[in-house]
């Protein structure tokens, strides 16, 4: 099972968590420490009732910066809002983060859910999973390097290309690898049918929450006539420094920043056959970053 962390983007991450030291710091501390990932995710801002107002970087032009900076690590986005995204030109910047990198993308993409920036931004809310699906019919084809012709009720395309075409030097897949996030039946369907790998979030210990979602991606699979073990599972955790001393996972979504409870995690995870952990670190630290670490080689059996 790969172990991989989120970036900071923000402030709410954790002190610094939007400049670019911090940044860095953090994603050179996780290759170094032999992680396996860095994931960035997607908001405009966020306006949440009763909570701070905040909003991250760009998380494409940040995972351009991160892929010059490391030379081994996966790089993922969990995930692109793509309700505010032209399926062109997020095509085009995946290709560019790919070469950069080496081939070591992986282009992660769902149909947002926080109105409030769209409201703000001046983007539309509603049909997001049918502009979704048109998202993907425009994106996937060029991500794979070929030429789309599509003429939908939100997207438009007419013998598109991206050029330069997609590189993967080196890595496999042949192609960019794609992922989904979903959760609806609709949604789903669509992992079924176009996805390498799909997520759920947030979580701390599996609970029944993330049995029932994937017994739902099952189900889906089979009414795409697709076979459930060739989408990779991946799952995003939390680990939060002011979870509960004692070691107990605070609710469902989030383990205490103890080693040893982190380590009995991952166990558990992978024995469920998760193929990937995207771990949200609260704080986002060089410090957090070192437990994951130190977790990983007790899971490991290091």
């Amino acid at each position: 099972m790969k172990i991989g962390a989120l970036l900071p983007l923000n402030e709410l991450d954790g002190p610094g968590g939007s400049r670019w030291p911090t940044i860095r710091g953090v994603a050179v501390a996780a290759e170094d420490a032999g992680l396996d990932s860095l994931w960035v995710y997607d908001h405009l801002l966020f306006r949440i009732a009763g909570e701070d107002e905040g909003g991250p970087h760009d998380p494409l032009a940040m995972l351009a910066a991160v892929a010059a900076v490391t030379s081994r690590v996966e790089l993922g986005t969990i995930v692109l809002g793509t309700g505010f995204r032209s399926p062109g030109i997020t095509a085009k910047m995946a290709i560019a983060i790919d070469e950069v990198s080496n081939g070591r993308l992986v282009l992660g993409l769902g149909a947002g859910w926080h109105e409030p920036e769209y409201a703000a931004f001046g983007y539309p809310f509603d049909h997001r999973v049918g502009r979704f699906e048109e998202f993907l019919a425009v994106a996937l084809p060029l991500v794979r390097g070929e030429r789309v012709t599509f003429h939908g009720e939100w997207h438009h395309a007419q013998d598109a290309a991206a050029l330069p075409p997609p590189p993967r030097p080196t890595r496999m897949p042949g192609r960019i690898p794609v992922l989904i996030a979903g959760k609806g039946e609709r949604m789903l369907r669509l992992v079924a049918r176009h996805a390498d790998a799909w997520n759920a979030a947030w979580f701390g210990l599996p609970t029944e929450r993330f049995h029932q979602r994937r017994a739902d991606l099952v189900t889906a699979c089979e009414a795409e006539g697709r076979d459930p073990a060739t989408i990779e599972v991946t799952v995003g955790i939390t680990i939060d420094a002011e979870a509960p001393a004692e070691g107990r996972p605070m609710a469902d979504n989030a383990l205490a920043a103890h080693v040893d409870e982190v380590a009995r995690a991952l166990d558990a995870w992978r024995d469920l056959g998760v193929g990937h952990l995207q771990v949200d670190l609260r704080p986002a630290s060089t410090q957090l970053v070192d437990l994951l670490a130190d977790a990983t080689a007790k899971h490991r059996g290091g």
